[in-house]
């Protein structure tokens, strides 16, 4: 999951792997595979930050349990 900012300042956290796409103009919306949209503070290039840093956690989790699972 990554935390992002409604306009109305309240913090809300987003599965990555249902955004369908960001769009910027000017606001950043978030617009989810359900169709819901999102307008949030962070800029576009902030929310993708966030979205590979999210992917690398992920990827880093998954190393340490394969390590774990077959030591």
């Amino acid at each position: 999951m990554i935390t992002v900012t409604r306009l109305d300042r309240t913090r809300f956290a987003v599965n990555p792997d249902l955004i369908e796409r960001i769009h910027a103009s000017p606001d950043t919306t978030l617009h989810m595979i359900d169709g819901r949209v999102y307008v949030i503070e962070e800029r576009l290039d902030d929310v993708i930050a966030l979205i590979v840093a999210y992917r690398a956690r992920v990827l880093a989790a998954a190393a340490v349990l394969g390590v774990r699972a077959e030591g």
